[in-house]
């Protein structure tokens, strides 16, 4: 089967794309299928978030450029930028996937959180958008959040 075990940013004439949602765009290894019928081995090195517009090289030398999926989304606006700050704070402590952006955040659809910040006092509107959340603390890591324990 042929594989893909790189991403690259530049290439021109791709063979293909592959059009996948924020959740199917971080992969380490999977088998998948471009938009126009190429099957391919997902292979990386380690888990990693694909962009939109990125591109996997395949090993026989094409590329298939990846499409970021619209998807179901709550645009959360605010009073000012610290009450943005301060909502985007919130949307941490409870772990949730973010785009941040210098005017507004993107999250996953959720009723509770939507009314929780309904509550601390946000503007929230659901919007059907490419979702590209911030890496996280660990993102550089292949299995995102490790703990070593040592155990006697």
């Amino acid at each position: 089967m042929t594989t893909c075990s790189s991403i690259i940013r530049a290439f021109t004439d791709p063979a293909g794309t592959i059009t996948l949602d924020e959740t199917a765009r971080h992969r380490r290894r999977m088998a998948m299928v471009s938009d126009n019928g190429i099957s391919f081995l997902l292979d990386l090195p380690e888990a990693r978030h694909i962009r939109h517009g990125d591109g996997l090289l395949l090993d026989d030398g094409r590329v298939i450029k990846v499409v970021a999926e619209a998807e179901e989304l709550l645009e959360i606006r605010a009073r000012d930028r610290l009450h943005l700050i301060e909502l985007a704070w919130h949307i941490g402590n409870r772990h949730l996937a973010a785009q941040i952006e210098p005017e507004r955040v993107l999250i996953r659809r959720d009723h509770v959180i939507e009314a929780m910040l309904e509550g601390l006092g946000a503007t929230v509107a659901p919007v059907v958008e490419i979702f590209e959340p911030v890496g996280g603390a660990y993102s550089g890591h292949a299995h995102g959040h490790e703990h070593h324990h040592h155990h006697d």
